[in-house]
């Protein structure tokens, strides 16, 4: 969760990449025969004639095209439509001007594509063809109010090659034709949509800047949101398959993805290895749909993560940064599902990156130089490292979880001291920006409630490594600073902040296991603010600070923070009903987005890294042993947790 600047989404279509059959038949080229060859026109420059067919304006359009081909199995036409519903009838006549000639007919549920959109629409025909005959592609659609559907092609017609023809039933029926409709008869390997060029993207997928990950455990590559229509994951894997049937994968040692033929050794050795990574742990889940999500996001957490321990918080520009908070959460998610050396590699990253005064920076590059800018550091940093030590420590083999948590302990002196000196006469943290990235003027809950997990994680870890005096003194800070959260917070319903002008914050639930035991106030205090940021798409807003304009943008971080508090505090249905509707939010490739649109759509990046750790927190919380929380020691020296 974090108020990034909200950038126009790229282009949805990739930059045109003519095959060479593509370019050849542009240029005029002729086979071996000297037939002309006109199939293969790719060119879609410009949205050339309209073929909605319903209504006295009825519209079609025809491409003359030869092959050398002797049986048709597929077309595929670059189209877009303003409909979301409706049929296109497309046809392969002898005669343009007569539909019996028709040789073969098939149509597409306009429906079925999305809705309104743009992109290649393949069209499934079956037919005998005589090579080098004379043959046209037809195509007419039949709109729900009349919306245009649109045939691209290009303006310019190759000399050699004929021009497409369009239809208007007011002009008098068939007319000379200006330009070349963009089509392939019989498209293979290259030229199916999903490979070079897109298939028809719905309009709903522009507001996502990515839609999955390909990964090879060295370098990553996003996937752009067109590519992902009609693809998806080989299961247990980043490997992609695509409409062609073919696979697009990135290889071992690349640094860009290749595609291959379905069964290339390459990719399934890397297949294998993803599955054996994944039966090495835990992937919860009981029900298929949640099963499958946790599957995904704990595939999309290895991508995420870089040998060196920095998580990047997701795979796009102004995401791929590592930030303490994220990277947490993730190394938490890794832990109790089974996955030890990632969790430790990552807080070993935390470790080395902290500052020498004990704090971190707001959020670092991947190769852990520093900070890409001069954002302001966030202390909450000091209590999100210290617990996901914790909740490593006790999912840790034991054999030798002692000695690794000695080579963590020095900066969780550091970070507990720091956060232990900085509390003021009323036992609360100073002003800092919080998990929103937007500085406040007084204390707020994003800060105090994760400092306080810190503050109680880092006293267990030293009662158990017979660190008395450190497990004291933090002891003694954690209570001084719960007690402020008493004081101040609590009568306010753990609103944002202890001034009470900025209304309520999702951060509430962070005052709940597994990050701190639940004060007796909190259950109505978090139906409150559930409430308060609840929107219409069924998602959360961060808050309703009236200076901060979430709008209707709800964020599945945020709604994630419900589903574990919940979960977690005895109130499961309630937990798993808002857990279901963060995974009903997955994309076409079932990764979880970092926002969702008033319309109920995938925005911004998808996977986020935070809300796939959380979502693993929430199920392992649903459906296995419940997440430990870091206790209040009775007395200091003494443990429940750790030290056990």
């Amino acid at each position: 969760m974090r108020t990034r600047s909200v950038l126009v989404a790229t282009a949805l279509l990739a930059t045109l990449l003519h095959t060479a059959d593509g370019v050849a038949a542009a240029s005029g080229s002729r086979s071996p025969g000297g037939r002309a060859v006109y199939d293969g026109q790719a060119g879609h420059d410009v949205a050339l004639y309209g073929i909605t067919g319903a209504g006295s304006a009825g519209r079609a359009a025809a491409q003359e095209f030869s092959t050398d081909d002797d049986r048709l199995s597929r077309v595929s036409l670059f189209l877009s439509s303003g409909a979301a519903a409706g049929r296109l009838k497309v046809q392969v006549r002898t005669a343009r001007d007569d539909a019996g000639s028709a040789i073969a007919s098939g149509s597409v549920d306009l429906a079925a594509l999305g809705g309104p959109g743009t992109g290649w629409v393949e069209v499934p025909l079956t037919a005998a063809l005589r090579p080098g005959a004379r043959y046209y592609l037809f195509a007419q659609a039949s709109a729900a109010e009349g919306k245009a559907v649109t045939w691209h092609g290009t303006r310019a017609v190759a000399a050699g090659s004929p021009a497409g023809a369009p239809y208007d039933r007011e002009r008098g029926g068939w007319q000379t034709g200006t330009g070349r409709l963009a089509f392939y008869v019989n498209p293979a390997g290259s030229e199916r949509c999903g490979e070079t060029e897109a298939c028809f993207v719905p309009v709903s997928l522009r507001p996502g800047r990515t839609a999955g990950l390909l990964s090879n455990g060295q370098a990553v590559e996003s996937v752009d949101p067109p590519f992902a229509v009609g693809a998806r994951y080989v299961e247990g894997s980043n490997v992609l398959a695509l409409p062609s049937g073919r696979w697009r994968y990135l290889p071992e040692g690349a640094a860009k993805s290749r595609v291959v033929e379905a069964g290339d050794a390459g990719a399934l050795a890397q297949i294998a290895a993803s599955r054996r990574w994944l039966e090495q742990g835990l992937v919860p889940g009981a029900a298929r749909e949640r099963r499958e999500a946790a599957e995904r996001a704990l595939l999309s957490l290895r991508a995420l993560l870089r040998p060196n321990g920095a998580f990047a918080a997701a795979w796009s520009t102004f995401w791929d940064y590592s930030w303490p908070r994220d990277s947490a959460f993730a190394a938490a998610a890794f832990a109790h599902t089974g996955h030890d050396e990632e969790a430790y590699r990552i807080l070993r990253y935390s470790a080395r990156t902290q500052r020498p005064d004990g704090t971190w920076e707001a959020r670092t590059l991947l190769d852990g130089s520093g900070p890409p800018d001069s954002r302001q550091w966030q202390l909450d940093a000091n209590g999100w490292v210290p617990w996901a030590t914790w909740q490593w420590y006790r999912t840790a083999p034991r054999a030798d979880r002692e000695e690794r948590l000695r080579a963590l302990y020095p900066a969780i002196v550091k970070a507990a001291d720091y956060t232990a000196a900085s509390l003021d006469d009323d036992g609360l943290p100073p002003a800092s920006p919080d998990y929103w990235e937007l500085p406040t003027t007084t204390a707020n809950i994003g800060t105090a409630a994760p400092l306080l997990s810190g503050l109680r994680a880092a006293a267990d870890l030293a009662s158990g490594l017979g660190r008395t005096q450190d497990a004291a003194r933090w002891t003694a800070a954690a209570g001084r600073l719960e007690q402020g959260i008493a004081r101040r917070f609590a009568p306010l319903g753990y609103q944002r902040t202890v001034d009470g002008r900025h209304g309520y914050d999702s951060a509430a639930a962070f005052m709940a296991p597994p990050f701190n035991t639940a004060p007796a106030d909190l259950p109505q205090a978090l139906d409150t603010t559930y409430r308060a940021l609840l929107r219409s798409n069924g998602g959360l807003v961060p808050g309703s600070d009236p200076d901060a304009g979430w709008g209707n943008i709800t964020w599945t971080a945020s709604t994630s923070f419900f589903a574990l508090a919940w979960s977690a505090t005895g109130e499961r249905e309630k937990g798993g009903a808002v857990l279901d509707w963060v995974l009903a939010q997955r994309n076409v490739l079932g990764e979880l987005p970092e926002t969702v649109d008033a319309q109920g759509l995938p925005k911004a990046v998808a996977p986020l890294g935070w809300t796939d750790a959380l979502v693993l927190l929430a199920l392992v919380q649903q459906e296995g042993a419940p997440l430990p929380t870091p206790p209040a020691p009775r007395t200091a020296g003494s443990s429940d947790g750790a030290a056990r």
